[in-house]
């Protein structure tokens, strides 16, 4: 049986906490890993005590995977957490969810892969299903275009005052607040939705920024107010693969970067879209997507993954369908009650 040690306690992150467990066996070996996470952005919205677990990593021996959700469970019970939800590396706007299907295709950038034996792991743990994620792929090859132009300018007819730009990056951090208010407005009533800080999003385009393509970033003003947008980002995992020890440096990330830079990377994933309340319902949403595998069209791009969208989001799922798009990959996240704890 693995020993469980703390290795930091009470890291701390911009609105919340969290503390890591390792599972070693007795000559020390890593055998699994997990994170406690209480987000408090989540509790302040919905006052609900839902502490999270994410980071999971595990041997396939539930001997291993038990302790360890006990061990996170026991934490946040001293923290007030009545239930458990994840995984959640560390929010939903990082990522997030568990990879339930498709294991055969190569996962797209920012998104989760783990074995398949893990579910059930998580299953052995007394975790159940709570959300279902679908993960929708097109190409040239499938999409029906005429159908989506189709719809694009139907939209646009109605809505005369609709203009579509690309990302500035003279221009970045004013863009990038945009992004955000967007963001923060569109997805306010979905499930789970906790809003991205300024922090956030700084520090996720930091991350990005070196691969961030400003035609792959729409914005979509009306009567100069922007009002919905998408981000795609080209997806280096097909450029990750190419490194033959893993190691992105000193020699690895130059060798992404040349394939960003000389377009020789030709997937891409739609990270993100937003339509703001007072626009949704009006085809927006159509007219975003149309434009951005427009744009992944004309720079070369074979295919765009499109991840990923909730099971009950069954308005934009008939869209993706209608147009073309398969549902590739699904993921899920599991949910269990721990009792009432002792906050600390």
């Amino acid at each position: 049986m693995g020993h469980i040690i703390n290795p930091k306690k009470n890291a701390f992150f911009e609105h919340g906490k969290a503390t890591f467990f390792i599972a070693r066996s007795p000559d020390g070996k890593v055998l699994g890993r997990i994170a406690g996470i209480v987000n408090g952005m989540h509790l302040k919205k919905y006052n609900d005590d839902v502490g999270f677990f994410g980071f999971f990593e595990c041997i396939d021996d539930v001997d291993v995977s038990r302790p360890l959700f006990r061990a996170a469970n026991d934490w946040l019970k001293t923290q007030g957490s009545q239930s458990v939800r994840g995984p959640v590396n560390p929010s939903l706007n990082a990522t997030a969810g568990l990879l339930v299907s498709g294991f055969e295709r190569q996962p797209a950038i920012m998104l989760t892969y783990n074995h398949p034996y893990y579910e059930n792991l998580l299953l052995d743990s007394g975790l159940k299903r709570t959300k279902t994620m679908w993960s929708y792929y097109t190409n040239s090859r499938l999409v029906n275009k005429e159908r989506l132009m189709r719809g694009a300018k139907i939209v646009k007819r109605r809505n005369p005052d609709l203009e579509i730009r690309e990302l500035n990056m003279k221009e970045f951090d004013a863009d990038l607040k945009l992004l955000l208010d967007i963001y923060n407005d569109a997805w306010s009533d979905n499930w789970g939705h906790v809003p991205m800080t300024e922090n956030e999003i700084v520090q996720l385009t930091k991350e990005m920024k070196p691969i961030v393509d400003p035609r792959l970033i729409n914005i979509v003003t009306d009567k100069g107010e922007p009002v919905a947008f998408s981000v795609t980002l080209p997806d280096i995992n097909y450029a990750m693969v190419k490194l033959r020890n893993g190691r992105l440096f000193p020699t690895g990330f130059f060798k992404i970067m040349t394939m960003v830079k000389m377009n020789m990377i030709r997937e891409t994933r739609m990270i993100l879209m937003g339509v703001k309340k007072s626009h949704q319902k009006k085809g927006l949403d159509m007219l975003v997507v149309a434009d951005m595998l427009e744009r992944n069209k004309k720079i070369g791009m074979l295919g765009c993954d499109m991840s990923w969208v909730l099971d009950e989001n069954l308005r934009l799922r008939n869209f993706l369908d209608g147009i073309g798009c398969v549902k590739e990959n699904e993921y899920a996240l599991f949910e269990m009650p721990i009792g009432p704890g002792n906050p600390s």
